[in-house]
């Protein structure tokens, strides 16, 4: 099983490509269901969890081609199996997002429930009842969702009780061909939502309120070929805009923007890191010292779940203390002990984590948990005295292409071990 392996206190200076976002792509690639003409997607990243979309979509039935080279993906065809089965969708549970299409466009669809998640329950029953109020007919046994609709998919008004990106999604792609007009209230706002909508749009879907909580879809009777560029990930630009602060360094990260960072722009720049958009992405450095900030994670846009764990580490060498609140998953502190092996100072008191910083953190050998856990302890590793080895790195490949070449690149000491 791979390792990386970090020796800190490497100021990083230079350029970093962000890469196209892992949590856009996925629901873009499930959005191919919906029409027979290829979907041609550019600018897409090379990760483990966008192989696996790949392999579902291919074990459906579709035609699909991933040229990492020029970052392109295309996906045709129809539809042979409408079976998501377990062994696939236990590997990442956004292959959910093949229900609604399957259900929309073929009238029946049989997937997988997901199963257990390291950082939370994430239930999929808002996704079943919101369809079930498009008039789907759903049926749980031997641990799969067996959904059927007789004839179309009928538009509906769909309060969701929670807020939620994968119901969201799933939802305005099973919208797009239901017979009449579908509203979806209390709808997640994220920018990979909107990124969805505007490949809909492309394909011919009629979508409006984009980027508010009120998404209101006319249904089509059919959609069709459309090529369309993923954005920029924004929490893979957050992660390296930790990392140039954290080790007191200077990168430009190309394709980044501080409008694009969010909520997570304003954290920063409250920790004493500055963040300038310059020609060709977004330049960020370390002012003086970091300050402790205090943040809760939030639906957007609100600070994202997805940077609590790397904004934790930093805030370790950070002045004063802090306390980071999160909101959205209820298992999503277990890279505290493993920071506190690097000699992190940080107490957990429910969904409250109070981290006091100290001068330098000390190499360990470490173990990731999750996929943001993974690289928060990079980060650790690269601010820390001595070396750090974090185990299990397989997590980190689903979410960061290439991240040890990415941070080599900029003056990093970091290599992957291989067993």
């Amino acid at each position: 099983m791979d390792r990386i392996r970090v020796r800190g206190g490497r100021p990083l200076r230079g350029r970093i490509p962000i890469g196209g976002a892992k949590n856009a792509a996925l629901p873009l690639m499930a959005a191919a269901l919906l029409t027979p003409e290829e979907l041609v997607l550019t600018n897409a990243p090379a990760l483990e969890d966008v192989r696996t979309m790949g392999k579902l979509l291919a074990q459906h039935g579709l035609a699909v081609e991933h040229d990492t080279g020029s970052r392109r993906i295309s996906m045709s065809g129809q539809a042979t199996n409408l079976e998501a089965p377990y062994d696939l969708v236990r590997k990442m549970r956004a292959s959910v997002l093949v229900l609604g299409p399957l259900l929309a466009r073929y009238g029946r669809a049989k997937v997988s429930l997901p199963g257990g998640c390291a950082i939370g329950t994430r239930p999929v029953d808002i996704h079943l009842s919101a369809l079930e109020a498009l008039g789907a007919r759903i049926d749980l046994t031997g641990g799969y969702i067996d959904a059927q609709v007789e004839g179309r998919l009928k538009g509906a008004r769909v309060v969701f009780p929670k807020v939620s990106v994968g119901a969201t999604e799933n939802l305005l792609m099973a919208a797009a061909l239901a017979e009449g007009t579908t509203e979806l209230v209390n709808a997640a706002r994220e920018p990979e939502i909107g990124d969805l909508a505007q490949c809909l749009i492309a394909m011919g879907a009629r979508i409006e309120g984009v980027g508010t909580d009120r998404l209101t879809v006319e249904g089509v009777d059919s959609l069709h070929a459309a090529t369309h560029p993923i954005i920029p990930d924004r929490i893979e630009a957050g992660t390296y805009a930790c990392a140039a602060a954290i080790t007191g360094g200077e990168v430009l990260l190309e394709g980044a923007s501080v409008l694009q960072l969010g909520a997570c722009a304003r954290v920063l720049q409250e920790a004493g890191v500055v963040l300038e958009d310059q020609p060709g992405g977004l330049h960020v450095r370390r002012l003086n010292g970091l300050h402790g900030v205090d943040v809760m994670t939030e639906p957007f846009p609100g600070f994202a779940t997805d940077m609590q764990a790397q904004t934790m580490a930093l805030m370790c060498v950070a002045d004063g203390a802090s306390m980071l609140t999160e909101t959205i998953f209820e298992n999503r502190f277990m890279h505290v002990p493993e920071l506190t092996r690097m000699g992190a100072r940080i107490n957990v008191h429910g969904s409250s984590a109070i981290v006091r910083g100290v001068p330098k953190l000390s190499g360990a050998p470490v173990m990731a948990t999750d996929l943001r856990a993974s690289v928060s302890l990079i980060l650790a590793g690269l601010a820390a005295e001595g070396e750090t080895v974090v185990n299990r790195v397989y997590h980190l490949d689903r979410g960061y292409e290439s991240v040890e070449a990415k941070l080599a690149a900029v003056g990093a000491e970091i290599e992957r071990l291989r067993d």
